[in-house]
């Protein structure tokens, strides 16, 4: 669409209807951002058809550090977002301008990985274009400029919500756009491994591609089985939010490429490659041997992984079931396990920040017996994630922000749509 007609087309009925189920009844703010997006990209591009598209972060529910031994996982799209206004380049150059960073530029002629670009945006883009050739999709270069208020190191991937923009932008652009959000989820996946550098699982970005809450059976890594689920935590009187620690993730990629290379060992020892390949029943009959071979912490993680995926099952039927204070004790579950087995609420050693340990702590000294939480994401750093009654909400704010600061806590709100194209 051209992009002066795009710009008079936001403050439409029907474009005002879509951005109140994805951000909320205040959406003023949405209208002006993507405004401002399709302003920025005209002024580069005057004649531009424009297109725009949304990618959202994730919330991990259950399943913490699953994913990886092709285990199971409850998550959400959450509204806090990657936007983009994009258009053709009629070459191979992708330029990615995006709020607070450096431009990006990628010349698609050489796709093949660049060390020194690891742990880039340039590497994704690099990364998602030579998957999408693997495929046999085509690709071509683009302008986009971009905005996020996914904020980074808060445990919502702001990375794989980048790589589902990226990858919706390229296959809306030069595909079919038809791309299910499994596949583009993988494309993204090799990506973030091979050229960005960060080993990880698949459960980020399904979750970021898929949309609404879905449990996601990792048994087959190149087939997942997707179930999609109702929740809203606002029907049943409680607010789903975070609390940012303020302690960073930087130099902890040891800690997280510890956790499944040790629960990795525990299956090695029994002649399997991941956890999902063996019988639990194993772990028990031979405790002596495995702790003498793997040591005790990979015992206590593997330990972890069978257990959650049993709370992944009984999260689902409790929400199934609308049985939220079911759900809301396996959510207590998951979080002590994580804390206790997997060991993923400090760094080992670490005796003067235990930012999480304390953020759980004080959050469970005030919920008492009402709402849970839980350590969120990868841990060690980083954010937990509480269910807070609502009522309480401002009491909670108050009492978490005076320990981390203003902004601390940050409302979600589960939405429906995944990494898509918004069409009006």
């Amino acid at each position: 669409m051209n992009g002066t007609v795009l710009l008079d087309h936001l403050h439409t009925a029907d474009v005002q209807m879509l951005f109140e189920s994805l951000y909320g009844s205040d959406y003023s703010a949405a209208i002006k951002r993507y405004g401002a997006l399709i302003k920025a990209l005209l002024r580069e591009s005057p004649e531009a058809d424009v297109r725009l598209f949304s990618a959202p972060g994730r919330t991990e529910l259950g399943g913490n550090h699953t994913d990886h031994n092709r285990g199971k996982v409850l998550a959400a799209s959450v509204h806090l977002d990657n936007v983009a206004a994009a258009s053709q380049s009629g070459d191979t150059i992708v330029c990615f301008r995006s709020t607070g960073y450096p431009d990006v530029r990628v010349d698609l002629k050489d796709t093949s990985p660049v060390a020194a670009e690891k742990g880039s945006t340039e590497a994704l883009i690099r990364g998602i274009a030579a998957e999408f050739s693997a495929r046999n999709l085509p690709v071509g270069g683009w302008n986009a400029v971009a905005d996020s208020l996914v904020p980074g190191g808060s445990g919502l991937s702001s990375s794989a919500s980048v790589e589902m923009l990226i990858g919706r932008i390229f296959d809306s652009l030069y595909g079919s756009g038809g791309r299910s959000f499994l596949e583009l989820a993988q494309i993204g996946q090799k990506a973030e491994n091979d050229y960005f550098g960060k080993p990880s699982g698949l459960m980020d970005q399904t979750a970021c591609a898929s949309g609404g809450v879905v449990a996601i059976d990792f048994e087959d890594p190149a087939a997942p089985r997707v179930k999609r689920l109702n929740f809203n935590p606002a029907a049943s009187g409680l607010t789903l939010c975070v609390v940012d620690t303020r302690t960073s993730h930087a130099d902890l990629t040891g800690e997280y490429a510890a956790i499944p290379g040790e629960m990795k060992a525990v299956a090695q020892f029994f002649g399997k490659a991941v956890l999902r390949d063996m019988n639990p029943d194993d772990l028990f009959s031979n405790l002596p041997a495995l702790r003498g071979a793997v040591g005790d912490r990979a015992l206590l993680r593997a330990l972890h992984f069978f257990n959650e995926n049993e709370r992944v099952n009984a999260m689902q039927t409790a929400l199934q079931n609308t049985m939220i204070e079911d759900f809301l004790e396996l959510v207590r579950e998951s979080g002590d396990s994580s804390w206790e087995l997997l060991q993923n609420c400090s760094v080992a050693g670490e005796t003067r920040n235990q930012g999480i340990g304390v953020a759980l702590a004080m959050t469970k000294n005030f919920l008492g017996k009402s709402g849970a939480c839980r350590v969120h994401g990868g841990g060690f750093a980083g954010t937990i994630q509480s269910y807070v009654p609502t009522d309480r909400l401002a009491a909670y704010r108050n009492c978490m922000e005076g320990i981390f600061g203003a902004g601390a806590v940050t409302e979600l709100k589960i939405r429906a749509l995944g990494a898509e194209e918004i069409l009006f």
